[in-house]
């Protein structure tokens, strides 16, 4: 039997397909789904170690959405294909208020950063800041990987480069890498009188807004520093 989650309406079924049309023009792959107590918890890839001398952070982006239903799964499917369901039925909706049903996608079992599970208790809140940093770090980054790659480079310059630009930290933000910026900035998590808190638990930190969440699990070397 496929399985299947219930979003409680249509407005939940457009947000998720916003924050997966976003996420998969940044990194066209896969997702987690994670569902359990009347919560969807949607884990997308922006950065991740491509091998094991890959220095470069883990950065996820999070959304959560409440589901009609209580049962328990974790899944990873392509976005396409998900956001190909979705679409088809954003399409068909009738009443905005009633209850979504989606069917899960094949799933897919060789999506590596998909192992590491960002934990869910024991977060520390400690700071909280503007956009305006994130921004900042986000733009400029942008403007610097499109100048330090001309069109036609290798794919594995281009892994280099951008690892070396996403993976610095944000001036004034103790471990918290531009890709962090980049992945709150490109899901759509900034708005303009945003607050955004930090949190952090063992080797993990969080940038958490109304819109979303951004997860980064810090390189290994970092934590020595």
């Amino acid at each position: 039997m496929a399985q299947t989650f219930s979003l409680v309406d249509s407005h939940a079924l457009g947000d998720l397909q916003v924050f997966l049309g976003r996420a998969g023009r940044v990194e066209d792959g896969s997702v987690r789904l994670i569902a359990g107590g009347g919560v969807l918890a949607v884990y997308v890839a922006i950065f991740y170690p491509s091998g094991l001398l890959d220095r470069s952070p883990t950065i996820l982006g999070l959304r959560t959405f409440a589901l009609t239903e209580k049962d328990e799964f974790d899944a990873v499917v392509p976005v396409r294909s998900l956001l190909d369901r979705l679409s088809r039925l954003t399409d068909a909706v009738v009443d905005p208020s009633a209850a979504v049903v989606v069917t899960v996608p094949m799933q897919v079992n060789t999506v590596t950063w998909t192992a590491i599970s960002p934990p869910r208790g024991g977060w520390v809140q400690i700071g909280e800041f503007g956009t305006p940093p994130l921004e900042l770090a986000a733009r400029a980054g942008i403007d610097e990987v499109a100048a330090a790659i001309p069109e036609g480079t290798g794919e594995q310059i281009v892994h280099r480069v951008r690892s070396e630009v996403w993976g610095r930290p944000i001036d004034g933000l103790e471990y918290v890498p531009s890709g962090a910026a980049f992945a709150a900035m490109s899901l759509g998590f900034l708005g303009d009188a945003e607050t955004v808190r930090i949190y952090e638990t063992g080797p993990w930190t969080r940038l958490t807004t109304e819109r979303g969440h951004v997860l980064v699990k810090r390189r290994a070397w970092s934590l020595q520093q």
